[in-house]
């Protein structure tokens, strides 16, 4: 059922964290990744992993704000793997300025590597997922896509991935094309050190809040990329699931 053996998948900001989680559940369900980041040593370590999976991984260099490196990190994609079948745009980047702090520079910065970039990465994905006859979009966003806190570049960029996966399945549902938001809540990866020094007191209140009692690990997104990859979905477009432990619901 959910098989996806001769797809290929593009992974931005798949040399790590959550990226790397959904690449190892493509990978492990069949399909051959690739790997688009910027740092050539955690992609060639995660490539590496991905392969011990079975996947024939390769990893292409993307500045993913910049059209130009994103057309040519697809068609390099495109060209090593002859096919392209599912894109996850899951590049992003959060600083953690005061509101107050914000520079111009920074918030577009934020907007151009998060949501910018998804749809320059999708616009370059359409053409080879409409010749194939269908494809799979798949949009990380955040739990911060609804709720709030004091970080309103990352904020409002996650909440615009929500709005733009909605938009593109409106306009690409004629195409087969189905897009759907992934909204992750706290998430421990390679970052957490940082956050939690940021933030005093961060991991007692999400243990505290959340009722799994812990938070997300990169593999916990395994399966929903799969799921959502997989022709199991073809009749979901423009859904946002929350995968956060319960954090968001609680009180």
């Amino acid at each position: 059922m959910f098989d996806l053996k001769g797809k290929v998948a593009i992974v931005t900001g798949g040399n790590g964290g959550i990226g790397l989680g959904m690449g190892k559940g493509l990978a492990k369900a069949g399909a051959r990744v690739v790997v688009a980041a910027r740092d050539p040593a955690k992609s060639s370590a995660a490539v590496a992993a991905l392969r011990e999976l079975g996947s024939d991984a390769i990893s292409v260099a993307v500045n993913v704000s910049d059209k130009a490196s994103v057309d040519a990190m697809v068609a390099e994609a495109v060209r090593q793997c002859g096919r392209l079948d599912i894109l996850v745009n899951n590049a992003g980047i959060s600083p953690r300025v005061e509101a107050v702090d914000l520079t111009l520079d920074q918030w577009w910065e934020v907007l151009n590597t998060n949501l910018t970039s998804a749809l320059l990465c999708a616009q370059a994905a359409y053409p080879h997922m409409k010749a194939a006859g269908g494809g799979k979009i798949i949009c990380v966003a955040s739990i911060l896509s609804f709720l709030a806190a004091s970080r309103p570049a990352y904020g409002a960029s996650k909440g615009g991935m929500l709005q733009l996966a909605r938009s593109l399945a409106v306009a690409w549902a004629k195409d087969n094309i189905q897009v759907n938001a992934v909204l992750p809540g706290f998430v421990a990866s390679e970052t957490i050190g940082g956050m939690l020094k940021a933030v005093p007191g961060l991991d007692e209140k999400v243990r505290g809040r959340a009722p799994a009692g812990r938070w997300g690990a990169p593999e916990d997104f395994e399966g929903i990329a799969v799921y959502l990859a997989s022709r199991q979905s073809d009749f979901m477009t423009g859904s946002a699931i929350v995968i956060d432990g319960g954090y968001s619901m609680a009180i």
